[in-house]
């Protein structure tokens, strides 16, 4: 429960005082009104005694009376029979009373931070997460023990003060009583004493005429009081006192008073500033005619949004459910909106200036001077000292008697009489069966009343402890007549005074009070009396601790008939769960909302928005969504109904702001709501937009894009892909293009990177690097794309999009011109927005000079989206957002990875530049599936679509081998349109008939021809410029990729401006394309050594030359269309090898290969002639054409020699380890050789006599039916054989994953014994020359000899044949030199026998380590001996 200003024995005291009428003659009556107050109103300031009384009571004990007030009010006579509820007039009086209490001004002035309340929760209260009961609890004991905690409620307690001075008097007690009556005459009165007789006359007549109900008496014989009233400014001082001597005589000097004001003088200049005490206690009388323009301006509302406008029981309108007939929900009544503004206003400063408010038609007291008011003091000191605690210690004396007497015979007679005739006892804490009591009624005279009449004047004079005793007393004999009513009056003042006794001799009966609520409440259905009594109980509970039973018992007291008490009540009970010793936040916030709908419904707007916003301090940012969203929606209307626009717009924004849990309806309602407060809140001006919640942008989510839009493909042209929005982020790519970049503007600067570089970036977004200004180009687009989420269940219109910028331009070189402005031109008319949708939309810039760019938001319409219905221009708003992005956090020094720390992004403030060249580039006849090898022609197109020319054109690709532009010097004279190329070959073709046994044609070549060996390739066009709307195409060879699949193969076109200096120093183009690969043909290729005698060698060396094998195999699926393949071509390139010619049995036709079939070629491969050419010259390959049918292709030109040498990269292995030996031996001195060098130094000797170093090229054609159509494909496959004796193929395996081998642990093994080297098995040739047959007649001789040339080393027999003649030779031979053995075999029968069976073994000379290693020998040698 909110903090009183006074204790809460002081509240107590002061709601139950003696009553004093007031009886004033017109004379006085007039005197007074000099002062603008009427005599009771005159006394109300001084009504509190300064020093202290005393009375005895019937013990002739002294009490003090301490802290005393009494009440004067005029006499108000009323003819109307008391009621058990307050009346209209009092009601409203009530209502007035607390809507003139506000917080202080400029509390109110942020509807979500609720500012207007002292409850302040510091940040770290309300950032406890759940559950609640474990985190929370620190910190709502902090929230207990602050001094915040205790806030005031002055409307609570201005209601509950006038509440209780405006109760109705009662016949079952006595304390709203008069105890006396102040007969007040004028001294210039002719005849002072008449008029007193008059006035005592009129009082005797409305006591006891029975004419009046109201006002009601204590005792009949009233107090009587003459007060001689004095105008020091008119009246002759000399003659009231005269007249005060006389009434003295008369009615005693204690019965009367000469009281002298209005001494101050007007004439003489008085600076001395005269107090006005009587604004705070005459308010309520001003109130009504001071609020008039409020309920005009504030209350309109009410009856508007109300259904029908009921009325409440009090007076009030009600506010309910808002309607829909003819007008909107919020709508303003136009012809009171000026003057409610106003009289708003005139409110307002009238509750900051109270005297202003009361002051109404003139200041208090302004003919009253300090002695003055020191004389009314004294006047109410005297009068109850001397006259009223007198009188009432005198009628306590009389009752005590009269009970005292009446005790002993007719109470004790009566009591006896109801005891023998069954007459119970009623229960004190319960009531069980409660009867009515209308029919009961008291005489004046009833002993009952009289105990009750007695206790009450001793509550008065603070006697509690007797007062306690009567009303327990009574309260007996209540119960026992079954009077619930005094009952219930006797139950609750007994609590009270037991309350209030010193020292607490007896603890608090709250179940007294609990029983008298029931009673008043439930029996005798009397809510003032209840509501009292509930009041008097929460504060004696509350300043006890208790405040849970507070807050029960103040609920339980709300009620439907009544919703300014229910109100006052429910916030009153939420302040006492926030003051719990552990309190309960929820249920505070809670009460608060209850309580403020029932402001609301009570007309009491102000406290209504204040309780909302006190509670969504709890609610807010809790995840309660729904209770959020009912908040800030009541908190929206009332700040609107308040005129306060601007809060009710941000509170409109929460609702639709956060991630609401409402239905489809709900939401429409809100939005709807929100568009209206708008529309009201701008108007038509558009001069500062506001900031509008709908819909959600994800601003790290914007991408910028920086370029020319591309141009969709033309007919056949295909364009390249470039950038674009459409494609999404991968940083592996990114990469990607960022090497093949480096790699072009390396080549463009001598092969050195630049230290300035920064790779080109075209599309940003969250995760490119946005620290540095972009750069844009002067007439080149700048599209944004913002992503918009639609947080609603509803659809949303949005229209008019464009964005908001702003541009500095430097004139000069000091003035900057910056304008902000949004483009009108460049919008996106309708955007429609579905059910929680995220969208895109992409908006356009396009700068016209050069400058700084700071693109600052978007700007709109928003529109609820009605489906079937025209959206009207009531409900569009126009409005804006930020594009406010956080960058990157930062992670590079220590203090960085300590705190967080952003860095700046900067993609939407680019740097505008000076014209640049704009390439396209256009595809035609590109394939999308290839073959394996196939070559295809296509053509390239390049555009300038710029007005500055370009230059430096290259292209980089992540598949150098795939493409090629062919050389100029050796290109095949093909046509370069792509119409007229249709049916031509990609290759440089010559007729040539069958020569049955030919030798392989030949071309030297230099490997420069072709350059290109980089991965940076320079496109070769006319004059290496192209001009402003020029374009130039050119053809383009493709190969499929040796390996089938599907490839993803990336080019990066670069070109530069021919004006140099720009910020921008070149521009790159990406081209994306996948190629699908197929499966053709499986070349394997081997060599071995040839077997041809020295003297039958066609080699000029005297070298037999090197046998060829390839096996082809069709690996082709029929998937692809292929019937069958043919190889036309074999072809070899190599600096020291070539193809001689082709040694197959068929050797008139080419090689057809169907399905899965495979063919065997063999060729012969020598030396070639050594070139006679200066050290510095550039290595030459050799080409070497075998066509296997009528036409013979250059391979040594364009495309074939190109991809032979962009391929050849890749499949020749690196070929360093002669070289490398050669420098580590060079380095060495020559006196020290180990054995290990020696031994190195002979394996590579013979490695070196074993390399082969040849490229084989197999050319194919293909026959496909497409379409019914048969065409005719082409490709060349590329093997490179490095050794002999070491087999390769065009075909590269797949890696198999390796098994999984289980750990063993064993002892290590020996080492093994080192075995001879392979190589140098190899050191010695060995060739066996013989006749294939021999004809011997074995039945005549029966040996036959046959005589041999071999080099062996040992003999043996073998089986039916055996070697004769000598058999062993140890021989030493020279480098490279040849030597003949004759070698005699004696064959015993006819046969076919293996003559290679001698073993030689040999070993390098002067190498008494090694030992001596057998020598391969040829493949078996056959002879055939026939019997003659």
């Amino acid at each position: 429960m909110a903090q009183c200003v006074q204790s809460v024995q002081e509240f107590v005291q002061d709601s139950f005082v003696p009553m004093v009428a007031v009886l004033c003659s017109e004379e006085a009556e007039r005197v007074t009104r000099k002062n603008n107050l009427n005599f009771a109103e005159l006394l109300r300031p001084f009504c509190r005694l300064t020093s202290e009384g005393h009375i005895r009571d019937p013990n002739n004990q002294v009490q003090v009376v301490k802290n005393m007030r009494i009440s004067v009010n005029n006499v108000a006579t009323s003819p109307n029979i008391a009621s058990a509820a307050l009346s209209p007039a009092q009601r409203r009086l009530l209502n007035e009373v607390v809507l003139s209490s506000q917080p202080q001004e400029g509390t109110v002035a942020s509807v979500i931070t609720a500012g207007d309340y002292d409850l302040n929760f510091s940040d770290h209260s309300l950032k406890a997460s759940l559950p609640w009961y474990s985190a929370w609890r620190d910190t709502l004991l902090e929230v207990s023990t602050s001094k915040h905690c205790t806030a005031t409620t002055p409307w609570f307690e201005a209601y509950r003060e006038n509440f209780l001075q405006s109760m109705p008097a009662s016949d079952h007690e006595f304390l709203n009583h008069y105890l006396a009556c102040l007969l007040v005459v004028s001294s210039t009165e002719a005849v002072p004493v008449e008029q007193f007789l008059k006035l005592s006359q009129e009082q005797h007549r409305i006591q006891h005429s029975g004419e009046y109900t109201n006002p009601k008496w204590f005792i009949p014989n009233t107090l009587k009081y003459y007060v001689l009233l004095h105008d020091m400014s008119e009246g002759d001082e000399q003659r009231a006192d005269t007249v005060y001597e006389d009434m003295k005589q008369r009615y005693g000097s204690q019965g009367c008073y000469l009281l002298k004001m209005n001494s101050h003088t007007f004439s003489t200049e008085d600076d001395e500033q005269i107090p006005d005490p009587w604004s705070q206690y005459l308010h309520k009388n001003n109130l009504h005619s001071q609020e008039v323009l409020e309920d005009l301006s504030v209350n309109s509302a009410t009856a508007e949004n109300s259904v029908g406008a009921p009325e409440n029981k009090d007076g009030s309108v009600a506010e309910g459910v808002s309607n829909n007939l003819g007008s909107h929900p919020l709508h303003l009544d136009p012809a009171s909106s000026s003057g409610s503004l106003q009289a708003l206003t005139a409110l307002k400063k009238g509750a900051r200036d109270p005297e202003s408010v009361a002051g109404g038609a003139g200041s208090h007291g302004a003919c009253l001077t300090l002695n003055d008011h020191d004389h009314i003091r004294q006047f109410i000191q005297e009068f109850t000292s001397r006259g009223l605690l007198p009188h009432i210690e005198k009628n306590i004396r009389q009752l005590n008697d009269q009970l005292i007497s009446r005790k002993g015979l007719s109470r004790s007679l009566f009591t006896a009489t109801k005891k023998w005739f069954g007459g119970g006892k009623a229960p004190e804490k319960s009531i069980s069966e409660p009867k009515s009591t209308f029919g009961l009624l008291y005489p004046p005279e009833a002993p009952e009343l009289q105990i009750r009449k007695m206790a009450d004047l001793c509550f008065l004079v603070q006697h509690y402890e007797l007062a306690y005793s009567c009303y327990h007393t009574a309260k007996k004999d209540f119960l026992s007549d079954q009077a619930m009513l005094y009952a219930a009056g006797a139950l609750e003042m007994a609590a009270v005074s037991a309350f209030l006794q010193a020292g607490a001799p007896r603890p608090y009966p709250a179940h007294y009070m609990d029983t008298a609520i029931q009673t008043y409440r439930d029996v005798s259905k009397n809510m003032v009396l209840a509501e009292r009594c509930a009041l008097l109980s929460a504060e004696i509970l509350k300043s006890q601790g208790k405040y849970s039973d507070a807050a029960t018992l103040l609920i339980k007291m709300t009620s439907e008939d009544c919703d300014l008490r229910s109100a006052l009540l429910l916030e009153q009970a939420a302040h006492c769960f926030i003051n719990m010793r552990i309190p309960m936040v929820r249920k505070f916030a809670f009460h608060m909302i209850l309580a403020g709908h029932r402001f609301s419904k009570a007309g009491q707007r102000r406290h209504a928005l204040r309780c909302y916003c006190q509670a969504m301090q709890v609610y807010k940012e809790r995840g309660w969504s729904l209770a959020e969203d009912h908040i800030n929606f009541t908190i929206g209307r009332q700040s609107f109904t308040l005129r306060q626009p601007e809060n009710a717009v941000v509170a409109f924004k929460q609702i639709l702001t956060n991630d609401s849990r409402q239905t489809a309806t709900q939401q429409g309602a809100f939005l709807r709501e929100y568009l209206y407060v708008y529309k009201s809140v701008i108007g038509e001006s558009e001069v500062s937009l506001p900031q509008l919640p709908l819909p959600c942008i994800h601003s790290s989510a914007t991408r910028v894009y920086f370029g020319h839009e591309r141009r969709l493909a033309e007919g056949e042209k295909q364009a390249a892909t470039h950038v674009s929005l459409d494609q999404e982020y991968d940083q592996s790519l990114t990469d990607m293009w960022c090497h093949l970049e480096e790699q072009l503007v390396a080549a463009a600067n001598r092969g050195i990177v630049p230290g300035n570089f920064q790779p080109t970036q075209c599309c940003l977004n969250s995760q490119t690097d946005n620290l540095r200004h972009p750069l844009a180009v002067v007439e080149e687009p700048i599209i944004v794309e913002l992503t918009f989420r639609n947080p609603l269940k509803i659809s949303m219109a949005l229209s008019d999009l464009s964005l908001l910028w702003s541009f500095t331009a430097r004139v000069g070189s000091l003035d900057v011109v910056i304008f902000i402005c949004f483009d009108g031109k460049i919008t996106i008319l309708d955007f429609h927005m579905s059910p929680e949708e995220t969208k895109m939309a992409r908006l356009r810039l396009l700068p016209h000079r050069t400058g700084q760019l700071n693109i600052v938001g978007v700007v709109y319409n928003l529109a609820e989206a009605s489906p079937g219905e025209i959206t009207t221009d009531l409900m569009v708003v126009r409005g804006k957002q930020d594009l406010k992005i956080q960058g990157q956090r930062l992670n590079q020094t220590k203090e960085d990875k300590m705190s967080v720390q952003h860095g700046p992004d900067r993609r939407l403030d680019p740097i505008i530049t000076p014209p640049m060249p704009l390439m396209e580039v256009f595809f035609l006849q590109f394939p999308t599936a290839l073959l394996c090898g196939e070559i295809r022609k296509a053509y390239v197109e390049f555009c300038n679509v710029s007005s500055v020319a370009l230059c430096g054109l290259r292209v980089a690709s992540t598949h150098p081998e795939f493409f090629t532009f062919g050389s100029q010097a050796t290109s095949p004279l093909t046509p370069l349109s792509p119409t007229s190329a249709e049916n031509c070959s990609a290759y440089k073709t010559l007729a040539v008939g069958p020569q049955p046994g030919s030798v392989a044609s030949e071309v030297l070549v230099s490997a420069a021809d072709f350059s290109q060996h980089s991965s940076v390739m320079d496109i070769p066009i006319e004059g290496n410029t192209l001009q402003p709307g020029e374009s130039t195409q050119m053809p383009l060879w493709l190969r499929g990729p040796d390996q089938e699949g599907v490839h993803e193969i990336s080019f990066l076109f670069y070109y530069e401006s021919k004006e140099k200096g720009n910020k921008i120093s070149h521009r790159v183009l990406r081209h994306t394309v996948f190629i699908c690969a197929s499966r053709s043909l499986s070349v394997q290729a081997s060599a071995s050594r040839s077997s041809v005698p020295p003297h039958h060698s066609v080699d000029d060396t005297g070298s037999g030359g090197t046998l060829v094998f390839i096996d082809v195999e069709n690996i082709n699926t029929s998937e692809s269309g292929v019937r069958e393949f043919h190889i036309i071509q074999v072809s070899s390139s190599s600096q020291h090898w070539r193809l001689q010619k082709c040694i197959n049995p068929a050797k008139d036709k080419d090689c057809k290969l169907t399905s899965r079939e495979r063919a065997k070629l063999c060729f012969r491969a020598t030396r070639c002639k050594p070139q006679q050419a200066p050290p510095d010259a550039v290595e030459k390959y050799t080409f070497a054409d075998l066509n296997l049918g009528n036409e013979r292709i250059v391979s040594s030109s364009t495309p074939c020699g190109d991809f032979f040498f962009r391929c050849h990269r890749t499949l020749a292995p690196q070929r360093g380890d002669v070289a490398s030996f050669r420098t580590s031996n060079s380095s060495k001195s020559p006196g020290v050789v180990s054995s290990e060098d020696q031994a190195a130094n002979i394996t590579n000797i013979v490695k070196k006599c074993n390399e082969l170093d040849l490229n084989i090229i197999v050319i194919w054609k293909a026959y496909v039916v497409e379409d019914n159509k048969q065409l005719i494909l082409e490709g060349q496959l590329h093997v490179a054989l490095q050794a002999i004796g070491k087999e390769v193929t065009s075909v590269t395996p797949k890696e198999e994953a390796q098994e999984m081998v289980l750990l063993k642990f064993k002892s290590e093994l020996p080492p093994p014994v080192a075995l001879p080297s392979a190589e140098l098995s190899q050191l010695i040739k060995t060739n066996l020359h013989y006749p294939e047959t021999y004809t011997h007649p074995f039945v005549q001789d029966s040996e036959g000899m046959l005589q041999l040339n071999i080099i062996p080393e040992s003999l043996e027999v073998h089986g039916s044949f055996t070697w004769v003649g000598q058999s062993q030779y140890k021989l030493q031979l020279q480098p490279q030199e040849v030597l003949c053995l004759s070698l005699r075999a004696c064959f015993l029968q006819a046969g076919v026998y293996n003559l290679n069976t001698p073993r030689v073994f040999a070993k390098p000379a002067k190498q008494a380590a090694l030992g001596e290693t057998s020598q391969q020998t040829a493949s078996p040698a056959l002879i055939i001996i026939n019997n003659a």
